[in-house]
């Protein structure tokens, strides 16, 4: 068997990164090739860093994030309310294999949604399925899906996502379908997965913002019970960017 057919077997088996590696392998010199042990061990690991880079790739581009955030572009300053030791330790995704949420809290402009995006990154880069929505994109979805039937399979979709995130929370009145999406999602996760959620309202007013003591009260203990809260303070870095 020559060369090239060995090239065209691996990529009809979908072994992309062993092809590769082979292909840049065949055009070393001949004092440069190693031995055929080495030569698989090579090749095997090109296709796990393959598969990993792919994985990653997907996941990224379908958790719709906001912001390409990463944790080291965190600004971590005592007048921020926010330390680099809760954003590494935030950043190894144990929250998300514990079921803990994070509630993020602050004034418009001092970097809720792009504290969220970057933990999202980080656990994109983990291998964890992720998916982010702006509240008011989350309720237009929610709508459609009302719309045209597919309901439930929507809220399975949004709970099957280990992280999901929603941003700016508080900004639009919640209607009675919202507050029980919201909680057969919450329900769905409680315990299977995270959420981040940041708004402009602190956490203490969510609870009348939702506007339905019982519907209120549900969600509130499935987002509290077991959440790590940072309220995040100090100028808006909007006007930091434009001085």
């Amino acid at each position: 068997m020559n060369t090239e057919n060995t090239l065209d077997l691996l990529r009809s088996l979908k072994l992309s990164g062993m092809a590769r590696r082979y292909e840049s392998v065949l055009s070393l010199p001949v004092h440069e090739l190693v031995d055929v042990h080495s030569l698989v061990a090579m090749i095997t690991q090109a296709e796990v860093e393959y598969r990993q880079y792919a994985k990653t790739s997907k996941y990224l581009k379908a958790s719709k994030l906001r912001y390409h955030a990463l944790p080291e572009d965190i600004l971590c300053t005592p007048e921020r309310g926010i330390t680099r030791e809760q954003v590494l330790r935030l950043s190894d995704g144990m929250f998300i294999e514990k079921g803990e949420n994070i509630l993020i809290t602050g004034a418009t402009g001092c970097g809720k949604s792009f504290l969220a995006c970057a933990l999202g990154r980080s656990a994109c880069l983990l291998g964890i399925r992720t998916q982010y929505f702006g509240m008011n994109k989350f309720l237009d979805a929610l709508a459609q899906a009302r719309l045209d039937g597919t309901y439930l399979k929507w809220i399975r979709a949004v709970s099957a996502n280990k992280l999901l995130i929603l941003d700016d929370f508080g900004l639009k009145q919640l209607t009675n379908d919202a507050r029980i999406a919201l909680l057969d999602i919450l329900e769905d996760r409680y315990g299977n997965g995270s959420t981040i959620i940041t708004s402009q309202l602190p956490v203490d007013s969510w609870y009348n913002f939702i506007d339905e003591p019982t519907l209120a009260d549900a969600i509130m203990d499935r987002l509290s019970a077991s959440a790590h809260r940072i309220a995040l303070t100090g100028k808006s870095l909007r006007k930091r960017k434009n001085h």
